[in-house]
């Protein structure tokens, strides 16, 4: 079948769906494999659901009346359809990616370009080869700038993201010690993300960069680039305090956020950049900026049963962490406590970047330390503050047993830790 056959289906369509739980009466069904689970198996149900028509790859479920349609492969098939319906909308697309805080800058740049535009962002973490061609499949004609995240943890996934989506612009957050166990090192990493420079230099595209990321500077000299944060930038943004949620110079203008950490500081300062590239107004960019809420366990501040939590457990990494610790360091408190979970995918260098974290926290001792998971639980240290639990449930049982007085608790680990847990024993 014709790309441009298969998009009439698609506009005809009720939308896209790869999952028959969540079947939409006359949408368009994608049958797609995974190792546990073959999508083929339930294009009837899909069918009996309601779908207007099912894509499947494997001739054994064909039907002749129309209603299936068989290709080599599926979901190369959701990709060229996406690429296809994204290049005859014709808008604006920027793409982000980076180690650490994607995520939340995407949610912050969608925050301050919808007060002017129709804008399409990335839902959630949809991110990946599969969640960057559902984003652009949700793209309509009432869209009129898109947001789109990439994640990756090897090399050659932003490039072939960047084939599908076809950004105009592109943001790097930062490169990080994130996905070591696929990239295999920092410098994989760089290479990986600066997929994205490659893609917008052949294409003539442009960058938004962080002026005080010499890396990133370094990277880009020879691309068409927007900069932002230090003075002489292109936008020039400026931290007034971090004592607790950042307050933001812009202009004359001041911008109380609702987020925490120095880290963030970043993430705000793109989100402004982007607005003041697209001419949103000054007053839209503080609004946008000032009504956005942290969710999703992603640097939420909270306060509970005589506590003041920072909850950051919806992932981690060596240099989110460190940022993480660094930032709670400096904030205000009596008594602080970390709630600290392991760290994934770091492969062949688990064990020494979980060494580092707490041999850092050795040196610089400010408060009480609760380590969890397998990794941490290896760890060497010699500190009375520093106690470790193998899993979750001990370190359930040691703080039903030990309440914590009150505290200002900082919960970071990586997603699978499920740290979150901890509000309901607080």
């Amino acid at each position: 079948m014709k790309i441009e056959t298969l998009h009439t289906h698609f506009l005809n369509s009720s939308g896209i769906c790869t999952d028959t739980r969540k079947i939409t009466p006359n949408c368009l069904f994608f049958a797609l494999k995974g190792d546990n689970f073959n999508g083929n198996e339930f294009a009837q149900e899909a069918l009996d659901k309601g779908a207007y028509k099912v894509v499947i790859d494997e001739i054994a479920y064909h039907k002749n009346t129309g209603e299936t349609i068989l290709h080599g492969n599926s979901l190369q098939l959701l990709q060229k359809l996406a690429n296809y319906h994204r290049k005859s909308l014709d808008i604006p697309l920027i793409a982000l990616t980076g180690s650490n805080g994607k995520t939340t800058s995407k949610e912050l740049i969608n925050a301050v370009l919808s007060q002017q535009f129709s804008t399409t962002a990335t839902t959630g973490n949809l991110n990946n080869h599969i969640g960057v061609p559902l984003t652009l499949l949700s793209l309509t004609e009432r869209t009129e700038i898109a947001i789109v995240e990439m994640g990756a943890n090897h090399l050659g996934e932003i490039e072939q993201l960047c084939e599908i989506a076809a950004p105009d612009y592109g943001y790097i957050t930062n490169f990080g010690k994130a996905h070591l166990e696929g990239f295999g090192s920092l410098e994989g990493v760089i290479q990986g993300k600066s997929e994205l420079y490659k893609h917008l230099k052949e294409h003539e595209g442009r960058v938004f960069v962080n002026g005080n990321d010499k890396k990133q500077l370094e990277l880009t000299k020879s691309l068409d680039r927007f900069t932002f944060g230090p003075e002489g930038s292109d936008c020039e943004v400026r931290l007034l305090d971090a004592s607790e949620t950042l307050l933001i110079g812009y202009k004359d203008y001041s911008i109380q956020s609702n987020l925490i950490g120095l880290y963030n500081f970043h993430n705000i300062a793109a989100a402004i950049a982007i607005g003041e590239y697209f001419k949103v107004g000054i007053d839209k960019i503080k609004a946008g900026i000032e009504g956005y809420i942290p969710r999703n366990n992603r640097s939420q501040l909270l306060e509970k049963a005589g506590h003041k939590i920072i909850l950051d457990a919806y992932n981690a990494n060596p240099t989110s962490m460190m940022a993480a610790l660094e930032n709670f360091q400096q904030s205000e408190g009596q008594h602080k406590v970390m709630i600290l979970g392991d760290m994934f995918e770091l492969g062949k260098e688990a064990a020494s970047e979980h060494q580092n974290i707490v041999s850092h926290l050795q040196k610089n001792p400010f408060g009480s330390v609760f380590l969890v998971g397998k990794n941490f639980y290896n760890t060497e240290f010699a500190s009375d503050n520093i106690l470790k639990f193998e899993n979750f449930t001990q370190l359930e049982s040691h703080l039903k047993q030990h309440p914590l007085p009150p505290s200002i608790i900082l919960v970071k680990g990586s997603r699978g830790m499920a740290l979150e847990r901890i509000l309901e024993i607080l």
